[in-house]
């Protein structure tokens, strides 16, 4: 190598290392390359999140449309629960030979009136079944035809009975239109000879020539109820003993 090659190398490293130390003292030395943090909750909202969930100055989701209820329908029925009330109590039963029966005190019984249809005294005639029928033999009892004449007390018994309970209820009307009543009826299984379930029961109808009533129309129709399997024994029982006139509104007679 010729001299001339060999000063400018010698000059060039010598320039470079004043500029190294230079440097150094000025401090301008490069720095470490610093470390961004990520960015946290970038990214696009969810189209379902709720208004609270998107950031601040986010447009709000529109409210959910309400869906329509279609109107709830009451069902009605015909068949109306019996009237609230204990149940008629049983009585002796069917008896193959009746005696009269005394009666509640003279004046002691009062009627209870709904227009013109009569209601008995439930401290005098609560009403009473006949323990000997039951659910489990209509079909021999109640439901059988002609059954109730085979259970049913002679008038030598009952005509004494009518009279003790005329006085007892305060009866003036006439005895012919006038019917000794059994409030619970044989053909529903009430008690035959119960004084409690026997009371001499006003004719509801103007002009009656007969003893032949209001009640004796829906005892036929609770009867027919109960032998059709339509309504219980104790349910009809009950409601005829409870408010006869009630039961009528809701069964017909």
């Amino acid at each position: 190598m010729s001299p001339a090659p060999r000063v400018r190398r010698a000059r060039l490293l010598v320039a470079s290392a004043a500029l190294a130390v230079v440097s150094a003292a000025c401090g301008t030395a490069p720095s470490a390359t610093s470390t961004v943090p990520p960015t946290t909750g970038a990214g696009p909202t969810p189209a379902d999140a709720s208004p609270t969930t998107r950031g601040p100055g986010a447009t709000a989701a529109a409210p959910t449309p309400s869906v329509p209820v279609a109107p709830t329908t009451t069902l009605t029925t015909t068949s109306a629960p019996a009237p609230a009330g204990p149940a008629p109590g049983p009585g002796p039963g069917t008896q193959a030979t009746y005696a009269v029966q005394a009666q509640p005190a003279p004046g002691t019984c009062h009627y209870r009136w709904v227009g013109a249809y009569p209601l008995p005294d439930p401290s005098c005639t609560p009403g009473a079944v006949n323990p000997q029928v039951t659910t489990a033999d209509l079909g021999t009892t109640v439901c059988r035809a002609g059954w109730t004449a085979t259970v049913r007390p002679p008038e030598n018994v009952t005509g004494p009975e009518k009279d003790g309970s005329a006085a007892a209820y305060g009866y003036t009307g006439s005895f012919s239109t006038g019917e000794y009543d059994h409030l619970v009826p044989l053909e529903l299984g009430g008690d035959p000879n119960d004084p409690s379930n026997l009371w001499l029961e006003p004719n509801d109808r103007a002009g009656a020539s007969t003893v032949t009533n209001t009640k004796d129309g829906l005892e036929n129709r609770l009867r027919a109820l109960v032998c059709a399997g339509q309504l219980s024994l104790g349910v009809a029982q009950e409601a005829i003993a409870t408010d006869w006139v009630a039961a009528l509104q809701r069964y017909g007679g």
